[in-house]
């Protein structure tokens, strides 16, 4: 098997693991642990693996350089799963994943003001409609007994913002160092941040949990955050930015037939009643609008 259809593999895989991982970590948050003491078990966790792994690599960092290192640590990791984890333990499986998909549609805003890159007819018709298609599943979320929440949502959004913002800073540490070098001191410095918010959860903290459980807890850490990054790591190498980043429109569709899974084997869900056509609308808008930003050419 070639290594492009291996790096094919690994981007399905990192997307129906993060399809999947809104459903395990809801199962979680907030019946066995808060968001931020979660936060804090899945980073430390994936920050001593990472560390493992950094042992057969040896690069030295700038001191520099680390200033910038801490600010992605503090957008891509800490922020990012303060938010997300937030949002997730109040919101649907169903709607974190769609508003996720909006993270190219952000990237390409923060690019236009950051980076100063070219403005073109697609891109602005792009962000527009990306954004309509998020505003509007935010402000359906506030319909009842689907698992919405318009709060849960807007943690989502920012959660997506805080992501597209580390996406446009880390390009130049990339272009310097090894991929895993970056993510190992991202890691690490997001460890420290999360730290605080992580232990002022621990009241009334106990270890006693349930078998399913304590493996989801161990897949979050495992698959979700150590593998998918070793995943798109491998990918990015052998496959263009453009191709790696157009596997998110995946999320939201494995995120919707898993949902439907859940609710057929389990009558008690309502995974199910949160998918609707308003959704699905919404959802096409912001599919086109990601499209629309990641064509080079003007609209005709």
């Amino acid at each position: 098997m070639s290594k492009n259809i291996l790096a094919h593999l690994a981007l399905l895989a990192v997307n129906l693991i993060y399809g999947s991982s809104h459903f395990i970590a809801k199962e979680v948050m907030p019946v066995y642990l808060q968001p931020n003491t979660f936060i804090l078990f899945r980073i430390t966790g994936a920050a001593i693996l990472f560390w493992s792994l950094r042992l057969f690599i040896r690069e030295k960092v700038d001191k520099k350089d680390l200033g910038r290192i801490a600010l992605v640590g503090f957008f891509g990791v800490a922020l990012n799963q303060l938010l997300f984890f937030q949002g997730l333990s109040i919101t649907s499986p169903i709607d974190s994943a769609i508003i996720m998909v909006t993270s190219p549609v952000i990237v390409t805003l923060l690019s236009l003001i950051i980076l100063k890159t070219k403005l073109t007819g697609n891109k602005i018709s792009g962000i527009s409609l990306g954004l309509i298609g998020a505003i509007m599943l935010i402000y359906l979320s506030g319909s009842a007994n689907t698992g919405s929440s318009v709060k849960g949502n807007l943690f989502i959004m920012a959660n997506a913002t805080s992501y597209s913002l580390y996406l446009v800073l880390v390009k130049p540490l990339l272009a310097k160092y090894k991929p895993l070098t970056v993510i190992t001191y991202m890691f690490t410095f997001a460890f420290f941040v999360v730290l605080p918010f992580g232990i002022s959860d621990f009241q009334d903290f106990s270890f006693d949990f349930p078998t399913h459980i304590l493996l989801s807890i161990g897949f979050i850490i495992l698959f979700t955050t150590f593998c998918t990054y070793l995943f798109n790591i491998f990918a990015v190498k052998k496959l263009s930015p453009t191709i790696a980043s157009s596997y998110i429109y995946l999320q939201p569709v494995f995120a919707m037939l898993i949902g439907f899974g859940i609710s057929i084997f389990n009558s008690s869900s309502n995974y199910a009643s949160a998918i609707t056509w308003q959704k699905l609308v919404c959802t096409l808008l912001i599919f086109v609008g990601v499209y629309l930003t990641s064509r080079g050419k003007k609209l005709a």
